[in-house]
């Protein structure tokens, strides 16, 4: 019997070619599962991307989704994006963070002034970016630009990256002003501060810069990046110039985890139906209704979460498309979704491991890792379901105070 968790999706949940995924692209990635799946336990062991497997993801441009094709890019959309995103986590959800973070983050460098994307890609076209928004940093204005300190946390995928796209506070007329900088990775160095229980090889530590000068070029301010008012030069001509900047981040952060709620079900079609559950009669968990229950709810909350990612890809990709962005409720419910999302694999993924049994936890079984991941995937403070949940229903009813946080 074939099993599969791909949702038949409504033509008007796409709508149209600007929002279908390249398939293309994304075969690229599930052909690299066999080779992330075995060095996934060195990844985790060595707190980094197997070299082996971070070379085969760059051979076949898997981080170059978003990259123009003037820069020998694939340039393609956001549905393309969390397709590949998933696929990688099919093989560790630990490459597929780092995956998504470099892909995001050298979008991010992608939408700056014309001379920083020289400086990025024009001597390196596989150049990439890292990058943490929190402004961590002290920052000083001085002639043609900033001199820059500070620490940065969560740094994913550093140790595969060129430069990384930093959060800065600028002190403009006693405002502060967040922002986002470029810096050159011989302008920093890692402080190891990244020892957790899941996510282990994405390799989060913290980016160190001191008294770095950063000219202005090489600087975004948040809230002309939130409207997608880009600093480059190319949004007539290029649809990704015109992507809803926080929406692409959030749904981003959560593509992973879909791929990690397709690896857990197939791990358990796999091994569950012929267990025999002790102390009961059952000789095969298949003729169990708990267990078949217990398959029946996760596999929904799994096709939902693919479904809500649909919808939102759609929306982003096909407003892109039209040079514009999504309109603010739409954001709003965008923002809502990603930590729904998170919360429905994080949700599932518990159902599974207590359908499979106790053995689910030990260190050699691959449903125990994956289990790790989405809980420490699914608390990233900007897919917050709660907060996003806050935002979504403040604009759905017209609070009259300010959102909690940007859309």
């Amino acid at each position: 019997m074939n099993h599969t968790l791909e949702p038949t999706t409504p033509v008007d949940v796409i709508g149209t070619d600007a929002a279908r995924p390249n398939c293309e692209v994304v075969a690229k990635a599930s052909a690299l599962i066999p080779l992330i799946r075995e060095y996934a336990e060195q990844s985790s062991a060595d707190r980094r991307v197997a070299p082996e497997v971070m070379a085969a993801l760059k051979a076949q441009g898997l981080f170059k989704v978003f990259v123009p094709r003037r820069y020998g890019g694939y340039e393609e959309n956001l549905a393309t994006a969390i397709e590949t995103i998933a696929e990688v986590a099919r093989g560790n959800g630990s490459t597929a963070w780092v995956v998504a973070l470099l892909n995001l983050c050298t979008w991010f460098a992608t939408t700056f002034a014309q001379e920083a994307q020289d400086e990025v890609f024009g001597a390196n076209p596989d150049a990439t970016c890292c990058g943490i928004f929190t402004p961590f940093s002290k920052t000083v204005r001085v002639d043609g630009g900033y001199m820059v300190s500070g620490q940065w946390p969560y740094s994913s995928g550093w140790f595969g990256a060129d430069w990384a796209t930093v959060g800065l506070s600028l002190d403009v007329e006693d405002e502060n002003h967040p922002a986002l900088a470029l810096i050159p990775k011989e302008a920093w160095t890692i402080n190891p501060t990244w020892f957790v229980a899941g996510m282990q090889g994405s390799g989060s530590d913290t980016i160190v810069v001191e008294d770095h000068f950063v000219p202005d070029h090489r600087v975004q301010r948040f809230v002309a990046m939130r409207d997608a008012n880009f600093a480059t030069p190319h949004k007539v001509n290029e649809r990704n110039s015109n992507m809803a900047f926080i929406a692409v981040t959030a749904l981003i952060l959560v593509g992973a985890q879909l791929g990690l709620a397709r690896h857990a079900m197939e791990l358990t079609l796999q091994k569950l139906p012929n267990k025999a559950v002790a102390y009961t009669k059952y000789t095969a968990a298949k003729n169990s209704p708990t267990h078949q229950i217990g398959v029946a709810v996760a596999a929904t909350k799994f096709n939902l979460a693919e479904l809500l990612m649909r919808q939102a890809t759609a929306d982003v990709d096909n407003a892109a498309a039209r040079g514009e962005l999504p309109d603010l409720i739409t954001r709003g419910r965008i923002r809502s979704d990603a930590g729904i999302v998170a919360e429905l694999v994080k949700d599932g993924i518990d159902i599974l491991m207590t359908t499979n049994g106790a053995g689910s936890f030990a260190d050699a079984n691959a449903l125990s890792q994956i289990w790790r991941d989405a809980e420490i995937a699914g608390r990233h403070a900007f897919v917050s379901p709660e907060v996003g949940k806050e935002v979504y229903g403040r604009l759905l009813i017209g609070a009259d105070d300010a959102l909690t946080m940007d859309v």
